[in-house]
């Protein structure tokens, strides 16, 4: 996350703020903030819902048409990552490039077998897990970051649950459509995650702001 400098706040973002203190000084919440953390919210869920969906569609109708949804969770955890408040940039840019690899991996395989044959083909063929694999460590991450700072359970399920299903499918011990039921729990738990979430002060999940600022203006040392 980049913090704004007061100079380019607004006067009504200003007068939204809420002061606290924090490690590195006094900051404040404005209203930006907390348009940040909404957007980051509504990304979340909009993940949950979508994978959700695609695993009930996948049960009941087979994995032909489920692209739409693919590419919804694509968008969701990308605009997910985008607005997540992380402290350490690199660690931040990490996720962000294991989400476009995840995601570029998603593209050439329904360039290879067409849109229509990226679930059996998965099934069949489990090694195509490593080209989407990055994508799943994106969604590890930010679950991780969840019980980091929040330390609700439902995360620890999505944190686990994710690369130990795939690790098991890739070296062939519990095969993708042997594990069903363990990603309709994920899912469920991603859900409620992200519910969760909106009963949350924003101040929550932006963490201490003056750490960002402080971090941003070593950087700005750096550079300069």
């Amino acid at each position: 996350m980049t913090t704004p400098s007061p100079d380019k706040i607004s006067t009504a973002d200003q007068s939204a703020g809420q002061f606290h203190q924090g490690m590195f000084g006094t900051y404040s919440i404005t209203a930006a903030d907390r348009r940040e953390v909404m957007a980051y919210r509504v990304s979340v869920l909009t993940l949950a819902v979508a994978q959700l969906a695609c695993l009930v569609q996948w049960a009941w109708a087979g994995s032909a048409w489920v692209g739409p949804w693919l590419v919804l969770m694509a968008m969701a955890l990308g605009l997910a990552l985008h607005w997540i408040h992380i402290y350490l940039r690199p660690l931040h840019q990490a996720l962000r490039l294991l989400w476009l690899l995840g995601v570029g991996g998603g593209i050439a395989l329904a360039y290879q077998v067409g849109p229509t044959q990226m679930g059996t083909t998965l099934l069949s063929q489990p090694l195509w897990i490593m080209a989407i694999g990055p994508y799943f460590a994106a969604l590890t991450g930010l679950g991780f970051k969840e019980f980091f700072c929040f330390h609700r359970l439902e995360a620890v399920g999505v944190t686990l649950l994710v690369p130990l299903l795939l690790m098991l499918a890739l070296v062939g011990v519990v095969p993708l459509e042997k594990q069903g039921a363990f990603w309709f729990l994920e899912a469920v738990l991603l859900l409620v995650m992200a519910v969760g979430k909106f009963w949350l002060d924003p101040a929550a999940d932006i963490g201490d702001k003056s750490v960002f600022q402080e971090l941003e203006r070593r950087r700005q040392r750096t550079v300069g």
